[in-house]
Parts: C-alpha cells; sequence; structure tokens
C-alpha cells in the first residue's frame, strides 16, 4: 500500500481517524479536561489548515493512517483501530523519517504521551529512543494545554 499525500475528500476521514485514535490512545491516560476538550470537531478545526501537508496511507476519501511533521518533528502519527497489526505502520513510518531526511533533518523527534506504551513500544520497535521526559504546552480551542511527554529521537544521519 503506498503513501501518498492527503487530498481534500480525506479531511472528514482523516480527522475521524486522528480522533478516534487519539481517544483510544490518550482517554485512560490523559486529564480530563483535556480530553473534553478533544472533540471531533477540534480535530476537523486542526486538520483542516494542515491537511495539504499530511501524508496518509489508504484509498481516497478511506484512509487507515496518517503522519504529519513539523519542522523536525513527526508531529502526528495514527492509525486506524482496524489497521493496527496489519504492517502498515511501518511504511507510514518510512515515508515519514524519508520526508525528515530530505529535509534534512539530522536528528528527528516526537512527542510521546507519558503512559501511551502502544505507541512507545512501535516508537523504539522503529529505531527511536527516549531521550527526554517532560511537559510541554500543547495548544486546545481553551489555549494552551501543559502535557507530560517523553521525548524520542532517531538519527537519520547516513
Amino acid at each position: 500500500m503506498l503513501v501518498r499525500t492527503a487530498e481534500d475528500g480525506d479531511l472528514e476521514p482523516l480527522a475521524r481517524l486522528w480522533w478516534a485514535g487519539w481517544h483510544d490512545a490518550h482517554a485512560a491516560i490523559a486529564p480530563a479536561d483535556l480530553t473534553r476538550l478533544r472533540t471531533l470537531d477540534s480535530f476537523r478545526d486542526r486538520m483542516g489548515p494542515i491537511l495539504p501537508r499530511v501524508r496518509t496511507i489508504g484509498p481516497p476519501g478511506a484512509p487507515i493512517g496518517l503522519h504529519y511533521l513539523k519542522g523536525g518533528e513527526l508531529n502526528q502519527f495514527y492509525l486506524a483501530a482496524e489497521a493496527r497489526g496489519s504492517g502498515v505502520a511501518g511504511p507510514l513510518m518510512a515515508d515519514a523519517e524519508a520526508h525528515l531526511a530530505v529535509r534534512g533533518v539530522k536528528t528527528a523527534w516526537l512527542d510521546c504521551a507519558i503512559g501511551n506504551l502502544r505507541a512507545a513500544r512501535f516508537y523504539e520497535k522503529s529505531g527511536w529512543r527516549q531521550a527526554a521526559a517532560m511537559a510541554i504546552p500543547t495548544e486546545t480551542s481553551a489555549g494552551s494545554y501543559r502535557l507530560y511527554v517523553w521525548r524520542y529521537e532517531k538519527s537519520l544521519a547516513t
């Protein structure tokens, strides 16, 4: 399955995929007030402006995974629940890393919510290493919110 740039018709399904993935991974570990702010509308509002820079896997209008890069950061990485364990995460991660390398990023980084063990295991299996634990600001419709994360890094230098 090929990784591709998201299209306009992917907006709604990608927003739903991101929303469902976020809640699946974070609802049990995130503070309740942050979880309440993570509505489907909030993910739709966030997806709209970044859609041209989102990479996805799956047919147009029915994506099963996404990644979004922001500078040297793998800012978002999500798979639909039905795609987990299917082998599509590897090619999606490889695409993200290749795009970061093309940008000249030598050490890529990502944040993983502390307690998101499934994601942490995948990142480590993909060659990322935990570099720090820290608090970061995350944007919500109510302003900035403090989130505790593990920072992962990966050397992309050849």
